[in-house]
């Protein structure tokens, strides 16, 4: 959860083309796309591979673009496949400090958004909005990069849910998943 991209464009229209993994068949993740900074969507993959509209008609120039995964790992993966425009810019990386939060379902952003489906509706992911979670609000409010280290149900100590390992036991592995294959 809360893995992001950013990048500019050059244009008055963006797409991305984006790889929802559709685990098992049925989960779909939500994203959180902004534009310049502060336009903000949050959009539900409703396919396994999308075409998603960033933004048509703003006034031909130079834009910001950040997409966020706001769902978190249990729910799979989004992969990026590409992105349509004018004119992709290239960007110098900015050196910024960077925080990483560990923790569980509130660092996720589990229970952070009924904007699209009121609670007690739809699925447990539907209220998902890592974006919106403390960490990255945070990170954004002094102006820093954000890591969530973070699964729903998971413990330091012990986990609930289902869960049989705690986080230092999968804090090295891809997914937190203890057949995972680590870090390298």
């Amino acid at each position: 959860p809360g893995s992001y991209l950013s990048f500019e464009v050059f244009g008055n229209s963006a797409e991305i083309m984006l790889l929802d993994e559709h685990k098992f068949g049925k989960l779909h993740n939500y994203i959180e796309v902004v534009i310049d900074h502060h336009q903000t969507k949050r959009i539900k993959l409703t396919k396994r591979l999308n075409l998603i509209s960033l933004f048509q008609h703003k006034l031909t120039g130079k834009h910001h673009v950040l997409i966020c995964k706001n769902t978190e790992s249990a729910i799979g993966y989004v992969q990026v496949l590409g992105v349509r425009c004018q004119k992709l810019l290239s960007s110098k990386k900015i050196k910024k400090p960077i925080f990483e939060f560990i923790g569980d379902s509130i660092t996720c952003g589990n229970g952070a958004d009924s904007s699209e489906v009121k609670f007690g509706e739809g699925a447990w992911y539907d209220y998902h909005n890592a974006y919106l979670s403390y960490g990255p609000r945070l990170a954004r409010e002094l102006n820093a990069d954000w890591i969530l280290s973070s699964v729903s149900g998971i413990g330091m100590n012990h986990s609930c849910c289902g869960i049989k390992h705690s986080l230092p036991e999968v804090y090295e592995r891809i997914d937190f998943h203890k057949g995972h294959r680590s870090w390298n």
